[in-house]
């Protein structure tokens, strides 16, 4: 593809893929410290329990934008897809802010459920949660691809990163249901 009658050249990117690697390494990292060392960075005084509601409709809508993405382009809308693509990544960084502001602070629920749905319970947090830390560096070299034009590599990861990433968004969103009873 050329952009102003010049070839794209991928190794002018090459600081953007160093940023890809880097923060799809450091933020499931994050992620983790969060999970294993609770209320590290607590602030006082903030309050942050209608943050699970609204990552679960962060979640959701996310689902819906991926869906509406993958429509787009299998009828060929580039840039209603790229629209589309554009406001499910928008809402996951909204999520991931999000759901580092509440994990942050230290607050840790309990599933209380037992019997079978223990075990689908823990089963679908289990893939989520591993899914989940995937996906972070699925999502930026999926948009690094399509961004320095290289839409070959584009199309052969976003194969792999769709439904990870709407597996990720739809068991997010069954998760909290699942978990909500149990808040505090």
């Amino acid at each position: 593809m050329t952009t102003n009658n010049t070839a794209v050249n991928p190794g002018n990117f090459t600081k953007y893929k160093i940023a890809a690697g880097v923060l799809g390494a450091v933020v499931p990292l994050a992620v983790a410290v969060l999970y294993f060392l609770p209320g590290v960075f607590r602030i006082p005084g903030a309050n942050v329990k209608m943050l699970p509601a609204v990552n679960a409709v962060l979640n959701s809508l996310t689902a819906v934008f991926l869906m509406l993405g993958y429509y787009f382009i299998r009828r060929k809308n580039v840039a209603k897809h790229r629209a589309m693509m554009g406001m499910a990544f928008l809402l996951g960084s909204l999520f991931l802010v999000s759901y580092v502001a509440y994990h942050s602070q230290g607050i840790v629920t309990k599933y209380g459920g037992v019997g079978l749905m223990r075990g689908v319970y823990y089963f679908i947090l289990i893939t989520h949660i591993l899914l989940a830390a995937i996906t972070v560096a699925l999502v930026l070299f999926t948009l690094y691809f399509a961004l320095t034009e290289q839409f070959q590599k584009h199309r052969r990861i976003a194969r792999w990163t769709y439904p990870v990433w709407l597996y990720v968004s739809i068991t997010g969103v069954i998760v909290y249901f699942m978990i909500a009873p149990y808040y505090t």
